[in-house]
């Protein structure tokens, strides 16, 4: 079976980026979860939370300011600071 990842960013020449190494364990580690602001994605994220933290695991929340933006320079920095991985919740 083959991974297929898609860019959703639709553009027509779309630079091709080397994934990172995936972490062979959460054990120890902190996740980050970033709210990109759209409707129920902290719904999404809730649950997350809460799964991660009945498995140990610790996690830190994160929102962008609007869902029509990137995420602020500051934040992503700041996952990349405070993280080891993130995950991003879009909802609807």
């Amino acid at each position: 079976m083959t991974e297929v990842f898609l860019d959703p960013t639709a553009e027509l020449s779309p630079t091709v980026k080397p994934l990172l190494p995936r972490l062979s364990s959460l054990e120890g580690k902190t996740l980050g979860l970033l709210d990109i602001n759209k409707p129920r994605g902290n719904v999404l994220l809730d649950r997350l939370e809460e799964l991660f933290n009945s498995l140990g695991v610790k996690t830190k929340r994160y929102k962008k300011p609007t869902m029509t933006r990137v995420a602020p320079v500051a934040v992503k920095q700041q996952i990349a600071l405070e993280c080891h991985a993130v995950i991003e919740a879009l909802a609807d």
